[in-house]
């Protein structure tokens, strides 16, 4: 039994009906992210990583210098500062980041990425790659429908963000 489609029912039951298919998709996304993150921390937890800190370690690795002010950080990764500070505080006592001083604005603390930071995320993308990303659970075209969809929502909800800085 679907528990979804038993909600989706119980929804139109109640005379909720114009309400039944939004709630069964919303809920099946939400079921989705949770199986999907449940799969990507499996594959992290032997590397020492959470999503959250493997995309902080991805996008250090990403920038020209490896290293990012916190702010800015938290911006590209779409979460609230003290996300970033908690990740950055792990990652800092396992050796994978540091802190450093903002050569130009002295009020600015960098995160950088270390050379074991660099061996940990480079590990842990290839395990990614080949455990969760390149057969995520959706066929190819379901992959192409899915990011066109979910791209589009995201678009008119406003989650994308400036592009005009540089990494």
């Amino acid at each position: 039994m679907d528990p979804i489609a038993e909600a989706r029912r119980h929804w139109q039951d109640r005379g909720w009906a114009t309400a039944a298919e939004g709630m069964a998709a919303v809920t099946s996304i939400m079921r989705t992210q949770q199986i999907l993150l449940s799969r990507i921390e499996t594959v992290l937890k032997p590397h020492g990583l959470t999503f959250a800190r493997f995309e902080l370690l991805a996008l250090l690795s990403f920038t020209r210098d490896g290293a990012l002010p916190m702010a800015k950080a938290s911006a590209r990764l779409q979460v609230h500062p003290t996300s970033v500070t908690n990740s950055v505080d792990r990652l800092e006592r396992a050796g994978l980041v540091r802190r450093a001083a903002h050569p130009e604005d002295g009020r600015t603390r960098l995160v950088e990425i270390t050379p074991r930071g660099r061996a940990a995320v480079e590990q842990a993308t290839r395990d990614l790659n080949d455990k969760v990303f390149t057969d995520p659970g959706f066929s190819a075209s379901e992959v192409d429908d899915l990011n066109q969809v979910l791209g589009r929502f995201r678009y008119e909800a406003g989650d994308f963000v400036e592009t005009r800085f540089s990494i």
